[in-house]
């Protein structure tokens, strides 16, 4: 028996060592054969060495390339399941993008490899057991760190942000986009205008009222005839600062988003854009001022532009951002508190840039089932991967803005929450995997409060 015993314990120690001898020859091979060709400057070089060196692309990249022992059964399952986790959490695939082109790396990269390089999460205990060169080294955490500060200050700092806050996660609202004064007039009446609608009961101000948020307030939104949307409006207050638009981003520009409503079946109801452009056209003083504006006539191109102009204008900054460029006096001790628990419960890793939101797309129940827990899922539930048909992308939505959240009940895509403490304390739940205590639920919310702001007049260039 006692032989049998040591039998064992060597077969597994022998075991071990020949698969981390495997990991350690394919981490360093890996890692020489591709750092070198994929760097665009001697720091991006360095950053890459760190995140190669650490094996970083084994869970979070998808063109990786696995050793031999991962395809072991037992291992195989194992290995799929932390990589599929991973993805899930993290792809890094558009970080590495960056530091072979040039590019800015993403915000919310940036912010979640800050959490993880700042609380020294990664790589997991489990694997540097098998992977025992791998661990981030004082020096590493500052190289990284020091990029992440170095990219948000070229590349995301808001001008006029004040110094100690330049490598905030979060920035202050700019003062103003450039716009054009004739088009943002002409943009603000097409905004408002019902004859975009089939039967002229709708317009785009009728599920993003100004005096509600940008928002209408309901669960869905309805659109001619009563008809009911499938997901909750989201607000254009702030929109032109977002990477795309729509929950599941299926359009890249603020003109693009605007070009859905007036032809979709459920909203407007139009049945093609030369129907409204008929109705336009009648109204002779609108004729003659949007011709001097585009001179190439009416089109459904033109039309869109003017009201991309005008959504360009609808920026809010608030106290928060005041705070953020200096003014000291402007959050209370309870906001400012509620602020710190933003940050350190991870909220700001998605939350992320000048609009809070919108600069990526996160699945909706990272640490707990939220849709089991809502006990029934539709086809709007599937996100992002009604776009991409990538099943990494089901579940997930875009990260929405947080400015004038007070304001924009309800929330989540659902529309589910008609609270603004429960749904923090939901996130922190579905998320992040925490239960909050109702102080620290009341302080985030006191510091979401300071989100609200007030529109600006528009600086036309």
């Amino acid at each position: 028996m006692k032989n049998l015993l040591i039998a064992s314990i060597v077969v597994v120690l022998v075991g071990y060592l020949g698969i981390s001898g495997i990991a350690y020859v394919h981490d360093k091979d890996y890692a020489e054969r591709t750092v070198a060709s994929r760097a665009v400057s001697s720091q991006a070089l360095g950053i890459r060495v760190v995140l190669d060196r650490n094996a970083c692309y084994y869970c979070h990249s998808r063109k990786v390339v696995l050793p031999n022992y991962a395809k072991l059964p037992g291992i195989r399952e194992l290995a799929e399941h932390d990589r599929q986790t991973g993805l899930t959490h993290f792809r890094i695939d558009s970080l590495y993008a960056a530091l072979q082109s040039g590019m800015p790396a993403p915000e919310a990269d940036l912010a979640k490899l800050e959490t993880v390089v700042s609380e020294r999460a990664m790589p997991p205990k489990l694997f540097r057991v098998v992977h025992w060169t791998t661990g981030l080294s004082a020096d590493d955490r500052r190289v990284l760190l020091d990029w992440i500060a170095s990219q948000r200050h070229t590349a995301y700092a808001t001008p006029g942000v004040a110094p100690e806050f330049a490598n905030e996660p979060v920035q202050p609202l700019p003062n103003y986009l450039p716009t054009d004064a004739n088009k943002v007039a002409l943009g603000k009446q097409f905004f408002n205008d019902t004859r975009l609608s089939l039967d002229n009961t709708v317009s785009c101000a009728s599920c993003h009222a100004l005096s509600t948020g940008g928002v209408d307030g309901k669960k869905v939104s309805s659109g001619v005839g009563g008809q009911l949307g499938t997901v909750n409006a989201p607000t254009v207050f702030n929109a032109a600062l977002n990477d795309r638009q729509f929950w599941d981003g299926r359009a890249a520009t603020l003109q693009e988003q605007a070009v859905g409503p007036p032809l979709n079946p459920v909203e407007m109801a139009s049945t093609s854009w030369s129907e409204i452009i008929d109705k336009l056209k009648q109204d002779s003083s609108l004729s003659q001022r949007f011709l001097a504006v585009y001179a190439s006539g009416w089109s459904s191109a033109n039309i869109t532009d003017a009201i991309a102009e005008y959504e360009m204008t609808l920026l809010t900054p608030g106290r928060f951002d005041a705070y953020l460029r200096g003014d000291r006096h402007a959050l209370n001790s309870e906001e400012l508190r509620g602020y710190r628990l933003f940050k350190a419960n991870h909220c700001a890793t998605c939350h992320v840039g000048q609009n809070l939101g919108g600069q990526s797309f996160e699945r909706m129940g990272l640490a707990a089932d939220y849709f089991a827990a809502r006990g029934y899922t539709s086809t709007a539930d599937n996100g992002r991967a009604n776009v991409t048909n990538d099943p990494l992308d089901l579940h997930a939505f875009k990260v929405p803005t947080l400015r004038n959240v007070e304001l924009t009940a309800p929330y989540f895509h659902d529309g589910s929450r008609a609270d603004l403490h429960e749904a923090v304390r939901d996130m922190a739940t579905y998320q992040v995997g925490k239960q909050l205590s109702d102080s620290d639920v009341n302080a985030i919310v006191a510091f979401l409060m300071t989100l609200t702001g007030t529109r600006q007049p528009a600086v036309s260039y």
